[in-house]
């Protein structure tokens, strides 16, 4: 195992359902409709991509540019008295940055991000954090992966992913790392791109032992 490449909304902070609701109250509030394929199709987008996407497919009668800061305004606010973190995601954190490079690679703003590292004091354990608002597309595509094992200094195959939707299990394979899903309850992922992962864990705070097992990143495979 050489580095660790953990995903935030919904692995390391449960607030996919948050995101869920703030960007449904929006939507609602300035003329859009919902539909039934729209809190899936966004998990993974960036940004700008969500936010077009709110006005696009969704009708939303705002720019892009002032819908997105709409909803980061009401999601910093729900962040104010501290971000939901889960059960035992510091503690496992703290817990792999002590065996290797560690990083965050998430399609929350920098701003959201830096919120969960002050609240769990893990600026100093995390230094390397990427934005799917800082690479040229969110999830699916394995830009903000690929950023991310080139700030850690290490080939993406020697990196592991820690993932929760489709999107970002997706995102990840697609750069070529080795993925550990905690299938997020509320919105399960796909089975068929489930079932292309090697390791499928009940709980962040199984990932430190899942780390060891055979066909771990730096563990020598057939193909190397």
């Amino acid at each position: 195992m050489d580095a660790v490449v953990f995903d935030l909304d919904g692995v390391l902070v449960d607030s996919e359902r948050t995101w869920d609701e703030v960007r449904r109250a929006v939507v609602a509030g300035h003329g859009g409709q919902w539909t039934a394929s729209a809190t899936r199709a966004m998990q993974g987008m960036s940004t700008p991509e969500w936010a077009r996407y709110l006005v696009d497919e969704l009708g939303a009668r705002l720019t892009p540019e002032r819908i997105a800061e709409v909803v980061i305004d009401e999601m910093a606010k729900r962040y104010a008295g501290g971000p939901p973190v889960l059960p035992g995601a510091a503690e496992t954190v703290r817990a792999v940055a002590e065996r290797c490079p560690v990083a965050i690679a998430s399609s929350s703003p920098p701003v959201l991000i830096a919120a969960f590292l002050d609240a769990t004091d893990l600026t100093k354990v995390v230094a390397i954090t990427v934005s799917s608002e800082q690479v040229a597309a969110g999830k699916p595509a394995p830009d903000v992966y690929l950023k991310a094992a080139e700030l850690l200094g290490t080939p993406p195959r020697g990196c592991a992913a820690v993932e929760d939707t489709t999107n970002g299990m997706r995102s990840a394979l697609a750069a070529g790392m080795t993925v550990y899903a905690v299938p997020n309850p509320h919105f399960p992922p796909d089975p068929a791109v489930l079932g292309e992962v090697p390791f499928v864990l009940d709980d962040i705070r199984d990932l430190p032992g899942a780390l060891d097992q055979p066909g771990s990143p730096g563990e020598t495979r057939p193909d190397s």
